[in-house]
């Protein structure tokens, strides 16, 4: 088993915990906690390998990642009074999905032999498209539309990654390193309040 299938495993369990929570902090129902946390953790996936003929997608061929999904649901429902008393959980759950996914994304835009652009802009919509679908349909206004630090940290890690990989840099520390580069741009982003300039005062 590869660190990437790790890696895209762990960005699944993060992202489906995340939506999951969102949900249940909306109140939905079984179904609509599971269709949350679906969504926010293959959407962006599922949107870039339509996008680049990466068809069926992955979750459509391997079903361990319906499988994780259903899991982590149980998991977010189960211990949510545990899991909400830590504030910070979701967003903790959404900052290393996003770190994770970001990374996954730029290595399949690189295995498909596209420009690095493009790699940067696969990894951006990977790592955070499901947070954008998830915001929109429980009614909040997307993360990445904001003056947050968010789909900037994507783009900074996705740059660190395909400098890495020019370099030759061993593969499993590529994905370690700028995985957490993007992990804790969003952390840092956060505690001391660093924002994009919006054109309103």
């Amino acid at each position: 088993m590869s660190l990437f299938q790790i890696f895209d495993w762990l960005g699944t369990i993060a992202f489906a915990l995340s939506g999951a929570m969102a949900a249940i902090n909306k109140r939905l129902d079984l179904f609509g906690i599971f269709i949350i946390a679906f969504v926010t953790s293959v959407g962006g996936g599922t949107l870039r390998d339509t996008l680049i003929g990466r068809t069926p997608v992955g979750w459509m061929i391997d079903l361990t990642y319906l499988y994780i999904i259903i899991a982590s649901t149980i998991i977010g429902i189960i211990f949510r009074k545990k899991i909400e008393y830590w504030s910070k959980t979701l967003f903790l759950f959404d900052t290393i999905g996003l770190g994770i996914f970001t990374i996954t994304g730029a290595e399949i835009g690189l295995q498909f032999g596209l420009h690095p652009l493009i790699c940067i802009i696969l990894a951006t919509m990977s790592g955070s498209f499901g947070g954008l679908i998830r915001d929109i349909l429980v009614n909040e206004i997307p993360v990445i539309l904001r003056k947050e630090i968010y789909a900037s940290a994507c783009i900074v890690g996705a740059i660190g990654f395909l400098f890495l990989e020019k370099l030759n840099v061993n593969q499993d520390v590529q994905y370690i390193l700028t995985s957490s580069l993007v992990i804790i741009i969003r952390l840092l982003a956060v505690k001391y309040r660093w924002e994009m300039r919006g054109i309103y005062k």
